[in-house]
């Protein structure tokens, strides 16, 4: 026989015995009139446990129905991209809230010329622990507007005058808030932007994410690999070493890298809670300080909230580190340590040991969030600040920013309302 004929020989056999196994198949997935037969005893046999069902089991049930429920990420199509993500449902909304009225005025001393000020306002997005009804102003500014900087972390208010012998400006603002807490056993969140986390793995002006700080990570987290666990380790270490100073104006300097060089830990709050996400952040985990103001009473203890409707040296700092599968983990080393320094507890009190195992997921939401920038960039200036907690004024006497009441004096109430 020439190779040819061999060839075409060969090729009409194999496509003929293609033939006859999908023949064989159909055949065999036919459904039998007979129902089956029912096993001898009343025990089931162990082999029907182990077998698959079959194609055609799966087939009568009809097309799979997702609810919120049961998303699709529970029960995906095989071979689709979805059977690699984690479940994934919509979170559950918080029962108990609480709406606060905060009221800021601002009132200008001695000052001539050209004037601006900047007051940061709370987060422009809803989340499941704070979402902001809205805002009133009244005043005399000749140019006054709400502006999201660009990478939107942040929100202010925008006021100008000529001149600022007679400037005024308040602004009311309704919050309403809820307890946040994180679940350990739910590994259900949807997954962060990939530039946001990005970012808040990065170093700024104050927090280095390099050096020192992943040399202090590298020992304090040793041979530690889940990051939850990693997270509760450099909060511990945090708590353990970090010193809360209440002389220091507004939430500090936040400058972590002077605390690395110097070896000596803590200030207030944007100083100790950031030095634990410059710690997470030079190991690899993404973590951020939101600056926020407490507007009411603590049920914790009494100096980790107002005790009347004066907050206007309420600025707090907090902080959150992000692990995959959890989202956003709440922590807060800082108040850990301001309760020692204010109440007086010694560091083995067992209400400090309780308070510092909440403060590891929780934020009791007597405070309010305004703000994770860092390095921000007000409209209208170029210089760029560390970060945004109090009211900002710059005029041809200079900046302020409300530290010195007798550059420019602000009060901000608070109270809690009924809607």
């Amino acid at each position: 026989m020439k190779r040819r004929d061999f060839l075409a020989s060969a090729a009409a056999l194999s496509l003929f015995s293609a033939e006859a196994l999908a023949a064989k198949k159909k055949t065999d997935a036919k459904p039998t009139s007979k129902p089956a037969a029912k096993p001898a005893s009343g025990k089931p046999s162990a082999g029907r446990h182990s077998a698959k069902p079959s194609a055609t089991s799966t087939q009568s049930h009809g097309p799979v129905a997702h609810t919120a429920e049961d998303p699709i990420t529970e029960k995906p199509p095989q071979g689709t991209s979805a059977t690699r993500l984690p479940p994934v449902k919509a979170p559950e909304p918080p029962a108990d809230w609480r709406t606060y009225e905060i009221v800021t005025t601002v009132k200008l001393k001695g000052i001539s010329g050209q004037t601006r000020l900047w007051l940061p306002l709370p987060l422009n997005q809803d989340t499941l622990y704070q979402r902001t009804l809205g805002h009133s102003w009244s005043g005399n500014p000749e140019m006054a507007s709400m502006r999201r900087l660009p990478d939107g972390d942040l929100e202010v208010f925008h006021s100008e005058w000529s001149d600022g012998s007679d400037a005024k400006f308040q602004i009311k603002t309704l919050v309403t808030t809820a307890d946040r807490h994180f679940d350990v056993a739910k590994r259900t969140v949807a997954p962060e932007r990939e530039d946001i986390l990005r970012r808040n793995l990065q170093a700024s002006q104050l927090i280095p994410n390099d050096g020192l700080a992943h040399q202090l990570g590298e020992r304090i987290i040793g041979r530690i690999k889940d990051p939850v666990a990693q997270g509760k380790a450099i909060y511990d270490w945090v708590v353990e070493n970090s010193i809360y100073d209440p002389a220091l104006p507004g939430g500090g300097t936040g400058d972590v890298r002077q605390q690395l060089i110097r070896g000596q830990y803590g200030g207030r709050s944007a100083d100790i809670n950031g030095l634990f996400v410059a710690i997470c952040r030079a190991i690899g985990i993404p973590a951020r300080c939101v600056f926020g103001l407490r507007v009411g009473p603590s049920r914790l203890f009494r100096s980790l909230g107002l005790t009347s409707d004066d907050a206007t040296r309420g600025q707090h700092v907090r902080a959150e580190f992000y692990v995959p599968g959890f989202g956003w983990i709440p922590v807060d080393p800082s108040d850990v340590r301001r309760a020692v320094a204010m109440e007086g507890l010694s560091d083995r009190d067992s209400k400090l040991l309780s308070l510092k195992k909440v403060l590891f997921g929780v934020w009791e939401m007597n405070w309010i969030a305004f703000n994770v920038g860092t390095d921000v960039v007000l409209p209208g200036r170029q210089n760029a600040l560390p970060f945004l907690l109090l009211p900002q004024l710059e005029s041809r006497e200079g900046k302020r920013d409300g530290t010195n009441p007798a550059a420019f004096e602000f009060t901000i109430n608070s109270r809690r309302v009924e809607l």
